[in-house]
This record gives structure tokens, sequence and C-alpha cells, in this order.
């Protein structure tokens, strides 16, 4: 095994093409499929689906590719320190929404000052999806809401979410789930944390949300409040940041739920020098027992 066999493992997997991938490492095609052919021999394994023309990863090859992709990574980062290079590559970052809209835009707007050499990604989404994001190589580091104890992910707290209950103006005060038994509400999908979560507090009172209107962001969710169509959680600094906050009531959850911490994760053994410079940036994360 040597890293041109990695790289080209790396392409076939990207592609599913033994042609797409031979153009994108610039060797040819049969040079490729015997380099694979022979990577699969020496670890005893097939790594691909073989499928007409098209390659598909294995579940062996999935669980490669992971490995792979670190070790790639690790070499990029070991030849930039011996170069002296500030840092550079491409870093790509994963974020809730709310996390996004509120929590980093100035620090992402310094990252991009700061290092011009590295080719920054951002993409939003519930925790569910930044989680397998960084798990499958595709995310160098997403911010989801913790605490997270999985053996391949290594992270810290870095923002504590309050989280409230957001209901049509006029509502009376919400201070527990039974007295929204059976409201209709606005949430993300069901890998979203916050829903969860969510769902988790009716439930711990014996109460049941009504219909659960799968929603695309926190902008949709406050319009259907405001329109009297249901409720919604939402963090209090995402709230305020948006137009149309003071046309709803919010309540805070009991003190047991209120709070939520963000933290900053990324994939065990795979801290990079464009993720360690990100790191630098962010304010002092939580202490563990923040609260």
């Amino acid at each position: 095994m040597d890293l041109t066999q990695l790289e080209m493992f790396n392409a076939v997997a990207e592609t599913g093409s033994i042609t797409q991938a031979a153009a994108k490492v610039h060797r040819v095609p049969s040079n490729l499929t015997t380099r694979i052919r022979q990577l699969e021999a020496d670890l005893g394994v097939d790594l691909f689906i073989r499928e007409s023309q098209r390659l598909r990863l294995s579940p062996a090859g999935h669980n490669f590719l992971r490995y792979s992709q670190q070790i790639l990574a690790l070499v990029d980062e070991a030849r930039m320190v011996v170069a002296g290079d500030e840092p550079q590559g491409l870093f790509a970052l994963g974020a809730l929404e709310s996390t996004a809209a509120v929590r980093i835009p100035v620090t992402l707007a310094d990252y991009n000052q700061r290092y011009p050499k590295i080719q920054f990604a951002l993409s939003t989404g519930p925790s569910g999806t930044m989680l397998d994001g960084v798990l499958a190589g595709n995310l160098n580091a997403a911010f989801v809401d913790g605490p997270i104890a999985h053996p391949g992910l290594e992270g810290m707290p870095v923002y504590r979410e309050e989280m409230m209950i957001v209901t049509p103006n006029g509502h009376p005060p919400v201070t527990r789930a039974s007295e929204v038994n059976g409201r209709n509400i606005y949430a993300f999908r069901a890998n979203c944390s916050y829903r969860r979560h969510f769902e988790r507090w009716f439930h711990a009172d014996r109460a049941m949300p009504g219909t659960i209107h799968e929603m695309e962001s926190y902008h949709g969710m406050l319009a259907c409040v405001i329109a009297g169509a249901g409720i919604a959680l939402i963090p209090r600094s995402m709230l305020e940041s948006m137009p149309g906050h003071h046309q709803v009531e919010c309540w805070p959850l009991a003190e047991d739920w209120r709070w939520l911490d963000t933290w900053l994760v990324w994939r065990r053994g795979a801290m990079t020098r464009q993720l360690e410079a990100f790191i630098e940036l962010l304010n002092p994360p939580l202490p563990l027992n923040a609260g």
C-alpha cells in the first residue's frame, strides 16, 4: 500500500468510475484498475461492489475510506509543516443553522481574512446530518448539539443556547408541556437534536405534540407561529436575530430543559492546521460544567 494507491482509491470512491477517477489523478484507466486490485489483494477485502460500468463502495470500502482520507490529510499537513507555509487547502465546516446565522459570522470573516490560502466551505443542517458529514470525511469539523460521546469523534463545547418555546401573540404563559398538549409544532427533520429535545420535553410531562410539520428554516417556523398555526422551539439567540420576533410570545423551558450546549466536533486523530487555526479564533470554550 502506498500514497498513490490511496489517492487512486479516493478518486474512485468519489467518482464511482475508473475512467473519471483516472482523469482526476492523471493516470490511464488500466493502471488505475491494476493498482486498485493490488490494494484489495493487499488488504484481503473487496473495497468496491462492481455494477456494470459503476463502482460502489462496499461496507469495508466505506470503513477504509475514512482512514484513507485521514492519512492523506495528515500527509498534506506534514508537507505544509515541513515547508513552513501558513495553513492552506480545503477546510469544510458544518454548522447548525442558528450557529451559522448568529454565533460564527464574525469568526468566519476573521478566518477568511487571516488565512487567504485556505479554501473555506460552509454547510448547514441538523446535528445528525453534520455528524454524518464529519464521520464520512466530507466535513473537517462541525458545530452540533452536544455533548458528543462517539468513539470516532473528538470535540469541545463552545456555545450555550437558551431554548425558548415560541407561541402566537397573546398566548398564555407556557411553564410545562401539558399546557400545550396536542398543539401542532414546527421543527426540522427527525435527525435534528433540537427537535428530539422538544419531543422529549413533551413526553417527560406525559404530553404529546400534535402534527409535527417539518420546516427547512427558522424563518419558516417563525412565520407559521406568527400566523397562529402552532408553536416552535427556537434558541433565544436565533429568535432575537429574526425580524418578526416581536410578533410572538416566547417562554424559556424549565431549568432542566432550558440549556443546550453547542459543540465543535471533528474526527478523532484528525486535527489539522486549518482546524487548529479556526479554533484559535473562537471565543474561549465553555467549561464542561458550565451553566
